[in-house]
């Protein structure tokens, strides 16, 4: 079930993405959004997990 939270989470990980790198505000938002709801759905459960993968392997780079 894709839910309004997961929608929007996935557009602020796609600029993420676009950029190559996420701010320390905008990591912060993006976990805020998965949390807005007070749960964590499968659609953004898979995708944290994506984002978190992409900044190990430095895919997206952590910025200040």
């Amino acid at each position: 079930m894709v839910t309004k939270n997961g929608l929007k989470l996935a557009d602020v990980i796609k600029k993420a993405i676009e950029d190559h790198m996420v701010t320390n505000a905008e990591y912060e938002e993006i976990y805020n959004i998965a949390l807005e709801d007070g749960r964590i759905d499968n659609l953004e459960k898979a995708l944290l997990a994506e984002f978190k993968n992409m900044i190990a392997d430095k895919t997206i780079k952590r910025v200040p």
